[in-house]
């Protein structure tokens, strides 16, 4: 029988172990997480850009102890210093293999180190080995945990694009489609060599973007504003007009506001926009979309993936 060190919570806080590693590209590495305990792993529909948690602990340190964790858990570690208790990140997964205690969380971990933006993720990514541990928060079967934000409803065709930080979410996501999906992707990667082969609809298109040393966002913006018909030259944001949390759902506004449904126009009626990566480059997709286009909010989700020059919080 599978013990769990969580049983009071709604969810998976489990210490689990590295059990292969993988250097996909320049930019990522394929970590597969393994514990008995999660055989409890579960949720009620298609994974999609499932959120988790990983817990990194501090340089040299082992775990966090997650032994008997209650509600009160997440509380008193986000009271403690960060160099005491590390550092929490969020992940999508990739893929999900085995069964019962078997079961293994496929992540794929993105490294920053050639743009000087390495984070306690991409630093622990960079050295993990088989064998090493780490704490995992993520859904427990039968029990609401949320962090799926792609939603296309009855969407006739979808539109997903991101920066390397949503090429997982992503790519996880298409091999989820149906078959008949109907769509375009586009993926910008810092370099051609991070260009991966996906499983995908035969009517999804995949188009990679590699930056070689252009500006984040350079070339994602205007294919995107390009395939769906809106002006490729657009205004990009101000610093101050950026949400370093922006997440915007057909369900949720990080801004609090939550407008009333604009009426789509012909071009992008029928289509459902999933956008995620760098914060600046998002909020400026969302304005040239809904505001310019004139996308519905119920046809998109905007996510702030990370924000370039400041620090994620945990």
């Amino acid at each position: 029988m599978t013990t769990l060190s969580s049983p009071a919570l709604p969810l998976l806080l489990e210490e689990v172990e590295v059990v292969s590693v993988r250097r996909l590209s320049p930019s990522f590495v394929r970590v597969e997480l393994g514990s008995p305990a999660l055989a409890e792993f579960g949720v009620d529909q298609p994974l999609y850009d499932q959120r988790i948690k990983l817990i990194f602990p501090p340089a040299g340190a082992a775990p966090e102890s997650v032994a008997g964790a209650d509600e009160g858990w997440m509380q008193a570690w986000f009271a403690r210093p960060a160099e005491e208790r590390g550092h929490m990140r969020t992940y999508t997964i990739r893929d999900v293999r085995g069964e019962g205690a078997d079961t293994r969380l496929v992540v794929d971990m993105v490294l920053h180190e050639a743009d000087g933006h390495s984070g306690p993720g991409s630093s622990w990514a960079a050295s993990a080995a088989v064998g090493d541990r780490i704490v995992l928060m993520c859904p427990r079967r039968g029990m609401s945990f949320g962090g799926i934000e792609f939603v296309p409803g009855s969407a006739s065709r979808v539109v997903i694009a991101g920066d390397e930080t949503a090429v997982p979410a992503a790519c996880a996501t298409l091999a989820l489609l149906p078959n008949d999906a109907q769509g375009a992707v586009f993926l910008e990667v810092p370099y051609a060599a991070d260009v991966q082969t996906v499983q995908h609809p035969e009517g999804v298109t995949i188009t990679w973007l590699p930056r070689e040393g252009a500006e984040l966002g350079s070339l994602l913006q205007p294919a995107v504003l390009e395939h769906l018909g809106a002006p490729v030259a657009v205004e990009e944001v101000t610093d101050e007009e950026v949400d370093p949390d922006l997440w915007e759902t057909p369900m949720y506004s990080s801004s609090g506001e939550i407008e009333a449904p604009l009426e789509a126009t012909t071009t992008t009626d029928g289509v459902y926009a999933w956008i995620a990566g760098e914060s600046k480059v998002v909020t400026t997709l969302r304005r040239a979309l809904v505001n310019e286009l004139g996308m519905d909010r119920r046809q998109v989700s905007f996510m702030g993936y990370w924000r370039r020059g400041v620090a994620m919080k945990g």
